[in-house]
């Protein structure tokens, strides 16, 4: 089994396992959670942890964007360089349309540079959109 494989095993068994308990106040119709893994280059998950914890959530929320949970892995070699996290969007136009409007912020195009200024961080992300069942605790 991948290393990718692993870590999306692991949310689904997280997640499954209603750990965490995460319901929109309304159910909305077509919300979409997006698993995004991100690879770093050696020595730099510290700086990545960084911007998410003082930075990055924050803009995601300004841009309609909810953070669901954030993992980092406990065995090598995926601990040294992973950070897995689940967000949810309205939709997965609305996700397309936070994405755009992320990226285009000028505040976040300042974090991400400033936080690269000691070199790249991330060397490779994976996203992947997937739906809550009917019966899943997570909604």
């Amino acid at each position: 089994m991948t290393r990718h494989s692993w870590a999306f095993l692991i949310v689904g068994l997280i997640l499954g396992a209603g750990l965490v308990q995460l319901r929109a106040a309304e159910p909305a119709a077509g919300r979409v959670f997006e698993i995004r893994t991100y690879h770093c280059f050696p020595g730099r998950l510290e700086a990545l942890n960084k911007r998410f914890r003082e930075h990055t959530m924050k803009v995601f929320e300004k841009h309609g964007m909810t953070n669901v949970a954030y993992w980092t892995f406990e065995d090598s070699p995926a601990k040294e360089n992973t950070l897995i996290y689940v967000i949810s969007h309205a939709s997965r136009e609305q996700a397309k349309k936070n994405w755009a409007d992320f990226n285009a912020d000028p505040e976040w195009q300042k974090v991400s540079a400033d936080s690269q200024l000691d070199g790249k961080i991330v060397e490779k992300v994976e996203s992947v959109f997937v739906d809550a069942t009917d019966y899943s605790p997570l909604r």
